[in-house]
């Protein structure tokens, strides 16, 4: 079974990034969304606790907070609402940690 978590608190601010890194399974999807985008932040502490995962974040977070694409860590997936919904679908389970 897999899961989507959600993280929606600033690595910087809360441990809950940590915690759902290190506890997702092979085949479970992480996505980062308001103040979470900043751990896919190139060069930052928690960019290398992303390695092995599969992880997108919300496209309009990242606008609304003004970060770029090109300052994203090597393999984060960019979304829009309709890819929220499919990342949604794909998963039996979905986890906010809030």
């Amino acid at each position: 079974m897999s899961m989507l978590h959600l993280v929606n608190k600033s690595p910087y601010e809360s441990n809950n990034f940590s915690t759902a890194s290190s506890i997702m399974k092979s085949g479970d999807d992480l996505l980062l969304i308001e103040d979470g985008v900043y751990a896919a932040v190139k060069g930052g502490k928690a960019s290398a606790m992303l390695a092995g995962h599969t992880v997108s974040v919300m496209g309009p977070d990242l606008a609304a907070r003004g970060i770029s694409d090109d300052k994203l860590a090597d393999g984060i997936n960019v979304i829009d609402y309709s890819g929220f919904v499919d990342l949604v679908e794909k998963n039996d389970k979905v986890q906010s940690w809030l």
